[in-house]
């Protein structure tokens, strides 16, 4: 795709409109990018350009642009009741529905639900949460709350504490007080010589360090996502997570799983802790929950947490868009037709092993020091020596080269430093696929010659 002209929208756009994550000056030099429509996995572009989205919006277009199933449960649900607020001991009919059915599909004992308006309005409601729980048992030095460095939570206040993100937390005094970090299991880059297995307990292990260097009278949580997503598709040893789960309950710690990006099916699961065989006492959910068609959020509360909770009095936190009727309306038919068409087996026994095949085969190039991947969720390293995977300088900007590639030939793939990934909507097909490998590959080609120019 040619770079695009300095269109009319655009020059409103850089006028008037501030993008998040981006800057703004050299994006008002080249020009926002202007996407127009989407049918399926593509998308097309102000000058008619189809691209195939393999990041799936920002990891929430499950479904895939275009279905007609969730435009008319959100046109039903507005003329019948387009709003209508949970505060006051007031309900309405989508949001209990919603919250019975999500108490099917979760993992353990997770029977409540709180209903936010994204993701990181869930992690803001988990620090509140877990802070106010500890509280009622008597417990208000237990306030402490532990996450990893490298981790994304959001981009609230409290959602950019509790992740570890060092741009992030450099803005705006960041992490807030009673919010700290270990190190992230990340074993291509931090392995260090050890075995996977090796690796993933010492790294389990710093949460009982941690625990122990704080008090373990002083920690309320432990939060972490499954695979870290917005760090680089980061998936930890098999050792790792059944270690952290025996420390949390050692220690009495509660247990928080962030699955805004893993849940709804992208690991074969309906969400990963189903995956590594946690129990989490509470779950952060949104994006899949509606393919991103329209913003909610949800809290899944595990039945210990729920008790407390019920028991101590009034929860002084809530949004104005809790539970939004037509939202709700919206998660319902995405639910449904998930189920319908049966997308979390595909993606386990199906499209998601193809992928990862697939995937698996452009470690032979001679730019990529790793594949890796689990359902539809995948990542590359982009090295400049294989023998021992050293990478490039960073002012190199080796990744961003290889993105700019991959819109050039009419693909999304995302990148984090100098690591590619993807996660397509879990409606791709095969034909999709090979599509996708073709353009990543062909990208690789043109980044692997821009390099060695």
């Amino acid at each position: 795709m040619a770079k695009l002209p300095k269109s009319p929208l655009q020059q409103l756009d850089a006028a008037h409109h501030l993008h998040p994550f981006t800057d703004s000056q050299a994006l008002h030099h080249k020009g926002a990018r202007v996407i127009e429509r989407g049918e399926g996995v593509y998308l097309w572009d102000a000058d008619g350009n189809r691209i195939l989205d393999a990041m799936a919006g920002l990891w929430c277009v499950n479904l895939g642009y275009g279905r007609e199933e969730l435009v008319q449960a959100a046109e039903q649900q507005l003329r019948r009741l387009p709003y209508y607020n949970l505060f006051f001991q007031t309900t309405h009919p989508r949001a209990t529905e919603l919250a019975a059915t999500l108490a099917t599909l979760l993992p353990g004992d997770m029977e409540h639900v709180f209903f936010t308006g994204s993701g990181s309005e869930c992690n803001d409601t988990v620090v509140r949460m877990v802070r106010h729980y500890w509280a009622e048992q008597g417990r208000p030095e237990r306030n402490t709350i532990i996450s990893r460095h490298n981790a994304y939570h959001g981009s609230t206040l409290a959602g950019a504490s509790l992740g570890g993100m060092k741009p992030m937390h450099a803005q705006g005094g960041l992490p807030l007080p009673g919010i700290v970090h270990i190190d992230q299991p990340y074993y291509f880059g931090e392995g260090g010589g050890q075995s996977p297995h090796q690796f993933g307990l010492q790294r389990a292990r710093q949460l009982e360090q941690k625990i122990l260097e704080l008090g373990p009278d002083k920690v309320a949580a432990f939060i972490g996502e499954p695979i870290q997503g917005a760090g680089g598709v980061i998936i930890p040893p098999d050792s790792y997570w059944p270690e952290i789960q025996r420390i949390c309950r050692q220690y009495d710690i509660l247990l928080v799983m962030d699955e805004v990006i893993c849940g709804f099916g992208r690991t074969g699961h309906w969400f990963a802790s189903e995956h590594y065989g946690l129990q989490p006492d509470l779950l952060c959910m949104a994006k899949g929950i509606t393919s991103g068609y329209i913003p909610l959020g949800a809290v899944a509360v595990g039945s210990r947490v729920a008790a407390g909770l019920i028991k101590g009095g009034e929860f002084f936190h809530g949004f104005t868009y809790s539970g939004h009727p037509v939202a709700c309306a919206v998660a319902l038919a995405n639910i449904a037709v998930m189920q319908q068409e049966r997308l979390v087996a595909r993606v386990h026994d199906d499209i998601g092993p193809y992928l990862q095949r697939e995937w698996a085969s452009l470690s032979s190039h001679p730019l990529v020091g790793e594949t890796r991947g689990l359902g539809l969720l995948a990542a590359l390293e982009l090295v400049a020596d294989k023998s021992d995977n050293r990478r490039f300088d960073e002012d190199v900007g080796a990744g961003v080269i290889c993105r700019e590639h991959c819109f050039e030939l009419g693909l999304v793939m995302r990148a984090v430093g100098d690591t590619m990934i993807i996660s397509p909507p879990l409606v791709i097909g095969r034909a999709e696929v090979d599509e996708l490998i073709t353009r990543a590959r062909q990208a690789l080609d043109l980044t692997y010659q821009t390099l060695m120019n």
